[in-house]
């Protein structure tokens, strides 16, 4: 779909003469050399309001948006998250929802003195302290939608101005910095034509901003001719393979002169680019993927020659280094899903870590040892955890270590890996680390659930649910006999306590470590590490006892091990309404979540605590395209799978009845996103099972789904449900509103009006659909909103009006 032609920065686009339009749309481009560029035209069959191809970002001034040291309605309940510390690590900016929508904050990281940054109703999503200490920049998504843009900061509040986004229909996301703080990676999406290099030049021609210094030499040179990123794929050798010491042609990031390379897709690309916050010098292109599904900038090496960039559709995510003088790859390497932040360069370049599922089930930290052209020598595994994905990674700023979340079913281990010790990526010999027998990072009694199927999952020493066979606490895979490991450049590791069950972020703070935390019962909060060992909750943070209102503690879910008819073992989370007796059967909400490549995890869901507190059970299990369980099991549900997929929610459905307290009898099917598709589904293919279904912002048709969405997410979901061209008929026959016809439960459709991931339509045409067949059917929209609802009012009143409906159709 053509992006919204709206302006981003909520004002008046001035008027500009016919010769002096937008950059990019008929005036030159510069470089750093002041050589300047002639832009290319618009492409043929472009949205009105839509930048030309490659137009640079444009600097747009704010007001200070500064609020007051505390928001004006505080919500006691608040989290807090995205965590990103100054180079001193005193204090640390940070995501909250205090005000009623994520909103810019700083603070101390052992003080109460806490300051709104920007008090404007756009929900911000991240947020980066830069190396140098001048600027933070964050990203916000205007009307919360999918079109989101960057803005800098100063710690104080003022100098607040969008880096990139400013356009109408353009989008931009925040890269890293580079080491200096002289810039800021930002990638922006854009139709792509590229220029052909002029290597003439005209005399007198400028550019917009000198280049004086506050960007590093490297970058003060001409960015040559547009160049395109890829879509060379890999090649998928199997999970089973070991991964090898690769030697990785240097495939050209694109065809000679600028011209980009052919490609079937959807119209979008997107271009990275190096921006001064500071506005002096012009912004350097770094490198353009057209028809592109993402294309991020991961790090950049101290003096600038290389960048990590991670590019790809989902399941299929690369690695690539490039070397930004001459714009050539030096080598592509499978990646793992999951956060975007896939790893680093060591302080001198000569070594590259990633977070990489390569050639295996899990992902685990590879390391390679790089030549002076940023070539690979060889690759090999420093960390590695059996039947364990290595969730998040986090290279600290000296080098000298390496942060290491483990994902195991669903819960957090952490730990932090000397990164400098003696030796060499591929050595054949591992690290001799303390601690490897210590088992999990928190204790707990590890009894198996007759009904559950397995003996893992959360209970973190509260009594649990009081029917028979209920997990008391927590069990992990391998919890007792520790990780195993296979090392390399890589010495001793030390684990780190943890007070709640998932980190979602790491952020090294000098010599400290910063941890955002969720649990199941609290919300989300940063925890920081004064002795490098103990977390200690950062004052600012919501405290666990101000989770929920008094009186009525969150509930701890206990895993269930369902287990599919074509015999795929299951997971998911069960979560036992209070005040119900051992044996009583009770309504229960089989909740799916989105994705599909999303995990359920054990941490506090406001939905749930609502669901609860109205007498109904929920459970939330992972059908087969989940993460967290391996390769093979998040594709499970390519092509034809899917359908496998939607079986699976009976096959859940029927488990929680058979092997649990759920009622028969009052069953009902919730999801968001691809969980509301899957709702969607569910309600047609099998309309005698569940009562009722509420889908929220969920596909109804696959074929307008691809139609309406962006086309960056278009170019990534078409790895996942089949292209839209090419696959016509499986689309047709895998989405509900071919089988509309077999609906006969009434269904609560739930969209935010400014969704442009999953168009409101797909929720509209189903509820028409619905109605003209009979069927009670209803339709709630949450203005200003976008694919996430974000505002703490719209939150509460999806919240009780998903309860009151499920209340009215299942009882308590």
């Amino acid at each position: 779909m053509a992006a919204d032609a709206r302006n981003l920065t909520g004002e008046t686009p001035a008027v500009r003469p016919p010769d002096a339009g937008p950059a990019g749309a008929g005036r030159p481009t510069a470089h750093l050399n002041g050589t300047a560029h002639p832009a290319p035209p618009a492409r043929d069959g472009l949205t009105a309001g839509r930048t030309a191809g490659f137009a640079a970002p444009a600097r747009v001034p704010l007001p200070n948006a500064s609020g007051p040291r505390d928001a004006p309605t505080r919500l006691v309940a608040h989290g807090c998250w995205y965590p990103s510390a100054d180079p001193a690590g005193t204090h640390v900016a940070f995501i909250c929802d205090r005000g009623g929508v994520p909103q810019l904050w700083t603070g101390p990281v052992d003080g109460d003195g806490v300051h709104l940054l920007d008090d404007g109703p756009d929900p911000v999503t991240e947020v980066s302290w830069s190396p140098d200490g001048r600027w933070i920049a964050y990203t916000t998504a205007p009307g919360g939608g999918e079109h989101t843009r960057v803005l800098c900061v100063r710690p104080d509040g003022s100098d607040r101005h969008v880096l990139a986004g400013a356009e109408p229909g353009s989008s931009a996301h925040l890269g890293c910095w580079a080491h200096d703080g002289s810039a800021v990676a930002v990638t922006v999406a854009v139709p792509t034509a590229g220029p052909a290099p002029d290597t003439t030049g005209e005399a007198g021609a400028s550019a917009p901003g000198p280049a004086d210094g506050h960007l590093t030499p490297h970058w003060q040179r001409p960015a040559g001719g547009m160049e395109l990123l890829g879509p060379t794929p890999h090649t998928d050798l199997g999970p089973r393979l070991p991964s090898p010491l690769l030697t990785v042609g240097t495939a050209p990031i694109g065809a000679p002169g600028g011209r980009t390379a052919p490609a079937a897709g959807f119209g979008d690309g997107l271009s990275a680019y190096l921006i001064d916050p500071d506005g002096v010098a012009a912004p350097v292109l770094l490198a353009v993927e057209k028809d592109a599904a993402t294309l991020r900038v991961c790090d950049l090496s101290r003096d600038g020659a290389l960048a990590l960039l991670r590019r790809g559709p989902r399941g299929r995510r690369e690695a690539a280094v490039l070397r930004t003088a001459d714009h050539e790859t030096t080598c592509v390497l499978p990646v793992a899903d999951g956060d975007p932040w896939i790893g680093g360069f060591s302080p001198r370049a000569d070594t590259l870590w990633l977070r990489s599922n390569a050639h295996r089930e899990f992902a685990v930290l590879l390391a390679a040892a790089l030549d002076p052209e940023g070539r690979p020598r060889g690759w090999s595994v420093a960390a590695a955890r059996e039947g364990t994905d290595l969730e998040l990674l986090r290279c600290t700023r000296d080098g000298g270590s390496a942060v290491l979340a483990w994902n195991v079913r669903g819960m957090s281990e952490v730990e932090v890996l000397a990164t400098d010790a003696p030796g060499r990526p591929g050595a054949d010999t591992g690290p001799s680390w303390a601690g490897a027998d210590t088992g999990p990072s928190w204790a707990g009694a590890d009894a198996d659930p007759s009904w559950a199927g397995g003996n893992s999952g959360p209970s973190r020493g509260n009594t649990g649910p009081s029917w028979p066979g209920a997990d008391t606490g927590p069990s992990r895979t391998g919890a007792d006999t520790g990780p195993s490991r296979t090392g390399a450049d890589a010495g001793s590791s030390r684990s780190v306590a943890l007070p709640h069950e998932v980190v979602t972020r790491i952020a090294d703070a000098g010599p400290r470590l910063l941890l955002a935390l969720s649990g199941s019962r609290r919300r989300p909060g940063i925890w920081w590490l004064p002795d490098g060992a103990t977390p200690v909750r950062t004052p600012w943070s919501s405290r666990d006892e101000d989770a929920v209102p008094p009186g009525r503690p969150p509930v701890r879910p206990v895993p269930l091990r369902p287990t599919a008819r074509d015999g795929l073992p299951l997971n998911g989370w069960y979560y036992r309404a209070p005040g119900r007796g051992p044996g009583e059967p009770a309504p229960c909400v089989i909740y799916l979540h989105g994705g599909p490549e999303d995990q359920e995890r054990p941490v506090l869901n406001p939905l749930y605590h609502e669901i609860l507190g109205r007498g109904l059970d929920v459970f939330a299990p992972d059908v087969r395209g989940s993460s967290g369980y391996g390769r093979s099991f998040v594709d499970a549900d390519l092509g034809r799978g899917r359908f496998a997929a939607i079986e699976d929610v009976a096959d859940c459905a029927a488990h929680a009845v058979l092997a649990g307290p759920a009622d028969p009898a009052r069953l009902a099917v919730m999801g968001r996103s691809y969980g509301g598709y899957l709702t969607f589904a569910s309600l047609v293919w099998h309309p005698d099972l569940f009562r009722t279904g509420i889908a929220v912002c969920g596909m109804s048709d696959l074929a307008t789904f691809f139609e309406g969405t962006e086309p960056w997410i278009a170019q990534s979901a078409a790895h996942k449900y089949g292209h839209p061209e090419r696959d016509r008929e499986l689309l047709r026959a895998l989405s509900p509103m071919s089988r509309i016809d077999a609906l006969r439960a009434p269904v609560l459709a739930v969209h935010g009006e400014h969704d442009t991931n999953v168009p409101p339509g797909e929720s509209e045409q189903f509820v028409r659909a619905a109605r003209e067949r009979g069927v009670s059917a209803e339709l709630l929209t949450l203005l200003d909103e976008g694919h996430e609802f974000l505002r703490a009012d719209n939150r509460r009143l999806f919240r009780r009006a998903a309860a009151d409906w499920l209340q009215r159709h299942l009882g308590s």
